[in-house]
């Protein structure tokens, strides 16, 4: 079997099974371990699929510059920020994650809606301009110019001082067995403690990102108590944990 072939059909393999296992492969298909390793590592580097222990998860597509993004998914991302929306109750502090689905959701928040809302992300703070009776903090620190939101140090210690009700956190990837991830240590490390600040995270994933993996783990998925996602989400086979809202 040619290379081409073989990194076809690894490929193809992974879209309908979710992981590859290198050894199981190597025995299936005649060849030795190093061989598929090495096409693995080769796909990996073509930004094909991630690798990990033994094997290889699907890689995000997410990882792509900002506006790109947010051409992505468009419709899926209001029915997401539709049903997300409505957990917010009036008087409560919210964390809100950057990004484009997240986005959406400030644009149809009830025009006289009461709340604190803490965000990391200067496009966010800025769309909620119009709401006079929500209360805006803007968390500081270095600009992660991929998801124009601020992380490191400075930022972690505005979010230590936060103590919130809700977190609405954003993944690049939401897998079964790696739980959330993202593409960026310093991100992932902010998104930690955005999560430790509040009583309750629910995660908004589009169907592009579930059963995707990025490099960054972030935490386990028992660790978020809602998932909103597409009502068209097929989930067999996750294990049990957060709660299932689908939009």
């Amino acid at each position: 079997m040619l290379t081409a072939q073989r990194k076809a059909l690894l490929l193809s393999r992974l879209a309908a099974e979710g992981r590859l296992v290198a050894a199981t492969l190597a025995a299936e298909l005649g060849l030795s371990e190093d061989t598929i390793r090495r096409d693995l590592r080769e796909l990996a580097a073509e930004g094909k699929l991630l690798r990990v222990h033994g094997g290889a998860l699907p890689l995000s597509p997410t990882h792509r510059p900002l506006a790109d993004r947010r051409s992505m998914a468009v419709g899926e991302k209001r029915r997401l920020a539709a049903t997300a929306a409505r957990l917010i109750r009036p008087g409560q502090v919210v964390i809100l994650d950057g990004g484009t689905t997240h986005l959406e959701l400030v644009h149809i928040l009830p025009a006289d809606l009461r709340a604190t809302i803490v965000t990391h992300s200067p496009t966010i703070a800025a769309a909620l301009e119009p709401f006079p009776d929500i209360e805006v903090i803007l968390i500081g620190g270095r600009l992660f110019r991929h998801s124009m939101v601020a992380v490191g140090a400075v930022a972690a210690e505005g979010f230590a001082q936060i103590h919130a009700d809700l977190c609405l956190l954003g993944v690049t990837g939401l897998h079964p067995e790696r739980g959330l991830t993202t593409g960026d240590d310093e991100e992932a490390a902010i998104k930690r403690r955005m999560m430790a600040q509040a009583g309750e995270t629910v995660v908004l994933a589009t169907s592009d990102k579930l059963g995707a993996s990025s490099p960054f783990a972030i935490a386990p998925l028992g660790a978020v108590g809602t998932l909103v996602v597409p009502k068209e989400a097929r989930l067999d086979g996750w294990p049990d944990g957060p709660a299932i809202l689908r939009a």
